[in-house]
């Protein structure tokens, strides 16, 4: 296993590589998609949802989820949106520094998750625009089926 310092700088890794040059609706809704078949593998229900600029793209809600997904997909876009970097990314630097996040930045758990399973939607020579979210399965496994979707997308693009 590895440690949460070789994990950080392997999901900035995986950042770096992950970014789009450009996104429409339509890749939304093709990442979207490719997600959803991507997740099957796993059999678990989960909620998947891809958002730009706080605009809701593409939602989909597999049956045997609840509200609850919705509000772990709330906070996990709130942490990308406001560190610029990958929710799993976020815990696990906290993790490495042996904090908390309420003692590392003074907010609330209650709008904030630190858990895999948002990725920065990035545009190349532009940053951060967006989210890519999965909830509902083991924090790891959300966000590397999300962060091997966007790579997976991307090569197909280009």
């Amino acid at each position: 296993m590895a440690s949460d310092k070789e994990l950080v700088a392997s999901i900035l890794a995986q950042e770096e590589k992950c970014q789009f040059t450009k996104f429409t609706s339509e890749d939304a809704l093709k990442l979207g998609l490719l997600l959803l078949e991507n997740v099957k593998p796993y059999k678990k229900s989960v909620v998947i949802d891809i958002a730009m600029n706080g605009h809701q793209l593409f939602h989909y809600a597999m049956d045997g989820t609840s509200k609850d997904n919705d509000e772990w997909v709330r906070r996990k876009n709130n942490t990308v949106n406001r560190f610029g970097h990958a929710s799993y990314y976020v815990g696990r630097y906290i993790a490495s520094q042996g904090k908390t996040f309420e003692e590392k930045y003074y907010a609330s758990e209650k709008e904030y998750a630190t858990h895999g399973g948002a990725f920065p939607l990035i545009i190349k020579n532009v940053g951060v625009v967006g989210t890519v979210t999965v909830s509902g399965l083991a924090q790891q496994d959300d966000h590397n089926v999300v962060a091997n979707t966007i790579e997976q997308y991307i090569s197909k693009s280009n």
